[in-house]
């Protein structure tokens, strides 16, 4: 990786954070950066909901859902960060790789011990990267307690609603718990951001029409095979829907 590794830092204890974020400053094979930090887990999901990030560094014991419980909801993401837990107690250790985990770091950490564990993470997303030519052409998406793999190919749009993401097929919708910008960066050959609410399959976009809509007034939307209901088109990405049109 020629980027720097972007990391999340999440502790309860500020100083604890300032520390890491520190530490990451220093860090240089591979660099990295404390792109974000959270005092708890509630606000690590909010963080991971709104950002990409490469690893989270994570307190094991904190107030409400601890990191144990934290790690084990990020294995559900579409594409979680990798965890390295950083704690002053060496018993949850087993735990944490049950929860394969890249590392496991005890206070107080040095900068030694912090660059081999970044260097456990470089390793780990080295190994999850297609290979060249190869695109992911499925979803894994929990629904009422089941799991199904909706295929790529059927999906015509994405649609950030409140804290999830409405994922629409010819036949019906799905609740996906994932983030907008993520599923852009993972599909941008598939698909086109419309509106900063919603990602539109490329091969899906019909027609470019003039929509007044209720919020946003007078304005442009997509039209998409297969079902009727129209997207609004935001004017900051107008230019690309008609561009991809034109293709």
């Amino acid at each position: 990786m020629n980027e720097s590794l972007q990391v999340l830092v999440v502790d309860d204890e500020s100083l604890a954070r300032s520390r890491l974020r520190s530490l990451l400053g220093d860090c240089r094979a591979p660099a990295a950066v404390a792109a974000g930090e959270a005092a708890n887990a509630t606000e690590a999901m909010e963080a991971l909901r709104r950002g990409i990030y490469d690893a989270v560094l994570l307190d094991v014991r904190m107030p409400g859902a601890d990191g144990l419980a934290l790690a084990h909801a990020l294995r559900g993401m579409l594409r979680p960060p990798a965890v390295v837990f950083v704690t002053a107690h060496a018993e949850h250790a087993v735990a944490a790789f049950d929860l394969e985990a890249a590392d496991y770091l005890t206070k107080p950490v040095r900068l030694e011990r912090l660059q081999i564990a970044l260097q456990k993470v470089e390793r780990l997303l080295a190994g999850r990267r297609p290979a060249a030519g190869d695109t992911p052409d499925t979803l894994v998406i929990q629904d009422r307690g089941r799991t199904e793999r909706v295929p790529l190919s059927e999906v015509l749009y994405f649609k950030a609603e409140l804290k999830y993401i409405t994922v629409r097929t010819a036949s019906r919708s799905y609740i996906l718990d994932a983030s907008l910008s993520e599923l852009e960066e993972r599909h941008a050959a598939q698909f086109l951001r419309v509106h900063r609410n919603a990602l539109v399959a490329r091969r899906a976009v019909r027609a470019l029409e003039k929509h007044d809509d209720p919020e946003e007034g007078e304005g442009w939307a997509v039209r998409l095979n297969g079902i009727d209901e129209l997207l609004q088109v935001s004017r900051r990405q107008l230019t690309a829907v008609r561009e991809a049109l034109a293709r």
